[in-house]
């Protein structure tokens, strides 16, 4: 039983969030940081390469931190049960869905990747039902359907991306949207599954060494390694890959183990989905979009059923 549960036992309708919660939302504060970070840096060096090399950064970051904090430069002191789950995870979300995700903004677009991407707290939710057992409140069944709706609403109002200006979308890509949803949410379930009570960052440095590994396997296997180095070489490039690999694999990625570590999983990845609403100010400050009334009525909708989720 989490903290989150103790405080549900309190009927209250004043806002009670504990440190699932915050975490979640401190996630999906890094991950807008490292989206667009990772949209520049993609326009540079190529997706794949920033692929991999976010998650050797994201490594790299953790190993230095946890020697700061925990004396280790790797997660020796973690059992076999940890390994092989938070390696499970780390493939199933870091590597495999990723990769998923990736070709699907090629084959639809951002736009309906990320609406796609938008019932990743239902599959969340679903998962850890049939795997831990997890059964989220009246409440917060109702938070996450408006959450959800309120997601939906603003991707489906974004400007179409990649110059995809059709009626229909390729099965292919629209089942490869679905498997980055899918392996986003079984790698929150089986992180934390795998987790128990091992430190949060440590246990996501165990992520990245598995993802890393399966990334390796896989440019090996496909002959890209030179694309890689010569992307190396690329100084602005390499510069928004640093900057969202801090912000994402490194300190969100750790947050979102803490967020599922604290809370249910449906609940932290409801929360943490706010991304797309988190990124309009962003968006209108720095990119000059202009927002539509679908887009507020949207965020509005979002923020709501996520205040519900903080109750």
């Amino acid at each position: 039983k989490t903290k989150r549960d103790d405080s549900r036992d309190r009927s209250s309708l004043v806002l009670n969030p504990g440190p699932g919660e915050i975490a979640a939302l401190a996630t999906a504060c890094c991950w807008t940081v490292s989206m667009m970070a990772f949209e520049s840096a993609g326009k540079r060096i190529g997706s794949l390469n920033v692929n991999l090399v976010r998650v050797a950064l994201g490594a790299l970051f953790l190993s230095v931190f946890c020697y700061v904090r925990r004396g280790l430069w790797l997660p020796v002191d973690a059992t076999l049960h940890n390994w092989i789950w938070l390696s499970l995870s780390g493939i199933a979300g870091l590597t495999l869905g990723d990769m998923c995700l990736m070709r699907a903004f090629v084959l639809v677009g951002s736009r309906i990747s990320a609406l796609v991407m938008a019932f990743v707290p239902v599959l969340s939710t679903l998962i850890s039902w049939i795997f831990l057992g997890e059964l989220l409140s009246l409440r917060d069944q109702s938070g996450m359907v408006l959450t959800v709706t309120g997601i939906m609403m603003v991707v489906a109002g974004r400007p179409k991306n990649n110059g995809i200006e059709r009626n229909g979308y390729p099965l292919k890509g629209l089942l490869l949207a679905l498997g980055g949803a899918v392996g986003q949410s079984v790698g929150l379930v089986f992180s934390k599954f795998g987790m128990g009570p091992y430190d949060a960052f440590a246990a996501n440095h165990i992520r990245l060494l598995a993802a890393l590994a399966g990334f390796a396997v896989i440019f090996l296997v496909t002959g890209r390694w030179r694309a890689v180095l010569t992307a190396t070489r690329h100084r602005p490039g390499m510069g928004f890959t640093a900057l969202g690999s801090f912000f994402g694999p490194f300190v969100g990625v750790s947050l979102s183990l803490y967020a599922v570590q604290h809370t249910q999983v449906g609940v932290a990845a409801t929360i943490i989905a706010l991304v797309p609403v988190l990124i309009i100010p962003p968006a209108v400050l720095v990119k000059k979009e202009i927002i539509g009334l679908r887009d507020v009525a949207g965020a509005t909708i979002a923020v709501a059923g996520s205040v519900l989720l903080f109750l």
